[in-house]
């Protein structure tokens, strides 16, 4: 049976992804494994968690990639200056340096494809994975794209997540809330690019259908 990860925000530490997937999961060609999205901004190594992951791609392994808000930005920022400068101020100035850009249109085709083909969700028949998290007030959860880019405090509704395991990111937390978390909502950001501050610095991933918590520290 192929084994599925999921891995939190990674925000440019390309160095711990990298520790992660070769030496703590030791990634396989018949694994599963989701990125929650926020790839880029603020950490250091946009353009190398990106050449990371479609180098995996094209070696044949199983990298599902979802949209966060920081992608969101970076794709709107093209918009207006406003959106421009919203994105700049919220990291973007060090994504705009790592690829060695001044606005997202100067950006490679290959590396704007991979950003634009990103997922807003993805739903298997166990799990659920998205970026933020889902609108339980709306009838239709999978309905309100914004809340699963943006949402940070929302009670799931057993009934409409039909016994899935949701898995999100988005919203940093302290490694110990982390790995206490027990139910069928896990949040996974540890907060990797700010490890400076000890609450947080973690990339967190969780094994399933097991529910184990791997941590690698930036």
């Amino acid at each position: 049976m192929a084994r599925i990860f999921a891995l939190g925000d990674l925000h440019g530490c390309n160095e711990a992804f990298h520790r992660m997937l070769f030496d703590k999961i030791k990634i396989e060609k018949t694994d599963k494994i989701y990125c929650m999205g926020d790839y880029i901004d603020r950490g250091l190594q946009s353009k190398e968690v990106v050449d990371t992951i479609i180098s995996l791609r094209e070696q044949g392994f199983f990298i599902h990639t979802l949209r966060g808000n920081h992608e969101q930005m970076m794709i709107d920022s093209d918009d207006s200056n406003e959106h421009f400068e919203h994105w700049f101020n919220n990291g973007g100035d060090t994504t705009l340096n790592s690829f060695g850009i001044e606005k997202f249109a100067e950006m490679p085709v290959k590396y704007r494809q991979f950003f634009l083909n990103t997922k807003f969700c993805i739903s298997t028949a166990n799990y659920i994975f998205v970026h933020a998290g889902l609108n339980f007030m709306r009838e239709d959860i999978f309905e309100d794209k914004d809340a699963m880019l943006w949402i940070r405090q929302f009670k799931p509704d057993q009934p409409a997540l039909k016994n899935k395991i949701l898995v999100h990111g988005h919203t940093p937390k302290p490694l110990e809330e982390i790995l206490l978390q027990t139910g069928n909502c896990i949040n996974i950001d540890g907060g990797c690019v700010y490890n400076q501050n000890m609450i947080y610095g973690n990339l967190v991933a969780i094994s399933l259908p097991g529910k184990e918590f791997i941590v690698e520290r930036n």
